[in-house]
């Protein structure tokens, strides 16, 4: 355990169990602090992401530096990560303080400037994430939203949104998402059973589309009892 501590030099062996302890812990952290952390990154987030990044990358790289006071520091970073996102959960001055209320940049196709300074974006950069949004004119825009994590929410004029079912009185289908049942040749079974289906029904199926195995097949998607498949690039 001696590549915990500060050496004067480390063998290639130490070199890897460091890496190796950092990276597990690393995603330790990271299951402990939550998807949050990785999907939106505010400025709790991003303060965490830039102290783990630094604490960890040191004795990486420098053999007199110490893992085990890096590891202690993440620790206790983790703890203040958690404590800060329960108190912006249960305290809304603290929330406001993190998380700022979201405010106009466009409002019905005019150009809130003021607001644009506050966000410390550019009209060059408003306009990127127009085209980004596929609007081509801002006349379109009922709303433009800064939201806390950075992004923008489009709002368009009723006469410029797109047509749904709805708007035209169309009866749908409910929504059903495929399953892949097949991938890389593999069987995911719990997949095949969420369906209702049993490998017996796959099996004929694939017989019925001329398949002899999984084991051909790149990919299989099952959409209600419609299983469609996917072969290699070098079958026909």
């Amino acid at each position: 355990m001696d590549f915990f501590h500060a050496q004067e030099s480390l063998t290639t062996i130490q070199w890897i169990l460091r890496a190796l302890v950092a990276f597990l812990f690393l995603l330790l952290a990271a299951k402990i602090m939550g998807q949050r952390s990785m999907s939106q990154l505010r400025l709790l987030d991003f303060v965490m992401a830039i102290l783990i990044g630094n604490i960890l990358a040191h004795p990486l790289s420098d053999q007199h530096l110490g893992l085990k006071g890096s590891m202690i520091t993440m620790v206790v970073l983790v703890v203040l990560y958690i404590a800060g996102t329960y108190l912006s959960l249960k305290w809304k001055r603290f929330q406001r303080f993190l998380d700022p209320s979201p405010y106009p940049l466009i409002e019905q196709g005019k150009i809130r400037y003021q607001n644009l300074r506050k966000a410390r974006i550019s009209i060059d950069i408003l306009l990127a994430e127009l085209r980004k949004s596929q609007i081509e004119d801002i006349q379109k825009v009922a709303h433009a939203i800064w939201e806390p994590n950075g992004t923008i929410s489009f709002f368009l004029h009723p006469e410029h949104a797109p047509v749904t079912p709805a708007d035209m009185k169309l009866a749908v289908k409910p929504l059903s998402l495929s399953r892949a049942v097949i991938k890389e040749g593999e069987i995911d079974h719990e997949e095949l059973k969420k369906s209702g289906k049993d490998e017996e029904w796959l099996n004929s199926q694939l017989k019925a589309h001329n398949e002899s195995k999984a084991a051909d097949v790149l990919l299989a998607t099952l959409k209600g009892d419609k299983l469609n498949i996917y072969h290699y690039p070098d079958q026909s």
